[in-house]
């Protein structure tokens, strides 16, 4: 009989890599339990495109069932309500406790402060399994409401805030073929696409104006009706669907684990991508911050985690030293616009173009592949 258990709750980039790894590799005298709310696993960098239809819905989903069964290990489907830290305790909603000798948090982020209004038009983004099912529940109101398109705002003028834009435009343009599609991006910050350069942001803002989509800076939003949203300065816009696209925040299952966290309720986690608390406790992903090297929430640093959380789960089950995870200071961003063309940039590199969105493509369904049965 396995005498250790090693749990991974929340499949996202990080821990399936692990389950692949597993497969031709299990740790000895080990058993591997994975947790999910859902059956499937989305891969976020093919969310915009499914949503612009460019991909099916399936072309993003992974199948856990099949996943973890090839890896040996077993699949648990539910909700995940607590953590006693110092039995090594998972307590569940629908089922008995399960006891751990290891575990590895990655179960990502949730956008920023949509949960502060109560109004039906209103589509946060995550979780992203059931977002486009929501988004067109929603667009059939407002076709049967009649022949106009709907109004979209999308709230949120990060890097995500503007592929959603782009994408669920030309969505629009197909359910709505005879009219053009109303889409707007408002944020707080003064300036759309943070992260990106100078000449990304101008090549960005020059395709949302082609698109004829609309940008307003500076709008922070305290109120959210069934027609319009309104900022702190009391202007309005009009919007039938406001989708929320914010910065990355903690979802609020981190904050019930009783473990340490930095001040946006993610993990806090040593180099070794440890929790600072000195559990047997990973935060991986978005779930975690290395306190002494913090990066941004993207799923490339998830990916690149996976080799440093593959040998520290080796090493705290038999003993032997851990490594550090060290993020790199920057990475490769494609961003897709919508209609067969996306952003690219790398360091001070730019470009905008057809090209760049079928390398994106050739990325994106590579990294699926890899965990498909």
């Amino acid at each position: 009989m396995k005498t250790n258990s090693i749990v991974l709750l929340g499949i996202g980039h990080t821990n399936a890599e692990i389950l692949n790894l597993w497969v031709d590799s299990p740790i000895p005298n080990c058993r591997l339990v994975c947790i999910s709310k859902f059956p499937t696993a989305t891969y976020s960098g093919m969310l915009p495109g499914t949503l612009a239809n460019q991909f099916s819905r399936e072309s993003m989903e992974i199948e856990l069932a099949p996943l973890v069964a090839r890896a040996g290990a077993e699949l648990i489907l539910d909700e995940v309500v607590g953590l006693d830290a110092q039995s090594n305790t998972i307590h569940f909603a629908a089922r008995a406790p399960l006891t751990f000798n290891a575990l590895s948090v990655g179960i990502g982020s949730v956008p920023a402060g949509w949960e502060h209004f109560d109004s039906s038009n209103l589509l946060p983004i995550k979780p992203m399994q059931t977002f486009i099912e929501r988004l067109d529940e929603r667009f059939e109101r407002c076709w049967n409401a009649g022949d106009e398109p709907p109004k979209i705002a999308v709230v949120g003028g990060g890097a995500a805030g503007v592929e959603i834009a782009f994408c669920v435009r030309a969505r629009l343009a197909q359910f709505f073929p005879k009219n053009p599609p109303s889409v707007h991006i408002v944020s707080a910050s003064d300036e759309i696409a943070g992260g990106m350069n100078r000449r990304s942001i101008r090549k960005l803002r020059r395709e949302l104006s082609r698109q004829s989509i609309g940008v307003t800076t500076g709008f922070r939003v305290t109120e959210v009706g069934e027609n319009a949203v309104a900022d702190q300065n009391g202007r309005m816009l009009a919007a039938d669907v406001v989708l929320w696209a914010t910065d990355a925040v903690a979802p609020p299952l981190l904050g019930k684990l009783n473990l340490p966290t930095d001040k946006r309720g993610f993990l806090a986690t040593e180099a070794t991508l440890r929790t600072t608390a000195g559990h047997p406790i990973f935060a991986v992903g978005d779930s975690g911050t290395i306190l002494a090297n913090p990066s941004p929430k993207a799923g490339v640093y998830a990916v690149r985690q996976a080799p440093v959380l593959w040998h520290n789960l080796r090493a705290l089950i038999d003993g032997s030293p851990m490594i550090d995870f060290d993020p790199q200071q920057d990475f490769l961003k494609i961003l897709n616009t919508g209609q067969g063309r996306a952003l690219l940039q790398y360091k001070i590199l730019s470009f905008h173009a057809g090209w760049c969105w079928k390398l994106k493509v050739r990325i994106d369904e590579g990294f699926v592949s890899k965990y498909r049965v």
